[in-house]
């Protein structure tokens, strides 16, 4: 996941004053950055099969023990079914705008043909002795992705979305550490392993996502898909 789907970690109840029965607990309020009516959204294109089982594999080579749930001492690996090149993170967006979002995923993905997509190298931000992100690179593919990207961002600033400035930095994400102890060791760790890594699929559609937040890693709903259709 690059430019990522942040996860509502440290979430409390908000809101002033006391129960009316003089109880202690504070009236439940949904926090403000997920007000209701609206949905945590991303577009994204999805790891083929194959390649989510091998990455799945690394990453539990990473962990040294099941990477299901998380356990002491681990990082919040992300969920193997779930791995995705996220494009555009749009974030709390009302639930009645879904529609023009889904013509405009496929709005962007109709003029593009399928196109070849390489894992290779890894790495940490902001850095790998101080890491908090773990993920894989982008090889061949980089450049179709970053003007998928682009072509993505215009169809939604027709929609009023703002522009998208930075250039895409493609990334496959794969665990936040958040300061876990060790956490180092395994960026080293990662970083070797990637010099020799390459895995390959065939990107051949583009997918809106809506983000489930709770206990464990984020779930990912795919609420539409959208073929690559160019030069058919």
């Amino acid at each position: 996941m690059s430019w990522g789907d942040r996860p509502g970690r440290g979430r409390r109840p908000d809101g002033g004053g006391r129960r009316p029965d003089g109880g202690g607990r504070r009236p439940f309020s949904r926090p403000q950055d997920d007000p209701p009516g609206t949905s945590r959204l991303f577009v994204a294109v999805p790891v083929a099969d194959d390649v989510r089982e091998a990455v799945g594999r690394l990453m539990e080579e990473l962990a040294g023990a099941p990477i299901d749930e998380r356990a002491p001492g681990q990082p919040r690996w992300v969920r193997v079914e779930g791995l995705h090149l996220t494009l555009r993170f749009l974030g709390a967006t009302p639930d009645v705008r879904v529609q023009e979002l889904v013509a405009a995923v496929a709005m962007a993905a109709g003029e593009v043909a399928p196109f070849r997509v390489e894992l290779s190298g890894g790495g940490a931000f902001p850095s790998p002795q101080r890491p908090r992100v773990l993920w894989l690179g982008i090889g061949a593919g980089a450049v179709e992705l970053g003007a998928l990207a682009r072509r993505l961002n215009g169809e939604l600033e027709r929609l009023g979305w703002p522009s998208e400035d930075r250039p895409l930095a493609a990334h496959l994400t794969l665990a936040r550490t958040d300061g876990v102890p060790g956490s180092d060791e395994r960026a080293r760790r990662l970083i070797e392993i990637g010099r020799d890594l390459r895995l390959a699929w065939q990107a051949d559609s583009l997918v809106l996502y809506k983000s489930h937040t709770g206990h464990g890693p984020t779930k990912y709903e795919a609420l539409a898909e959208a073929p690559f259709s160019g030069g058919r």
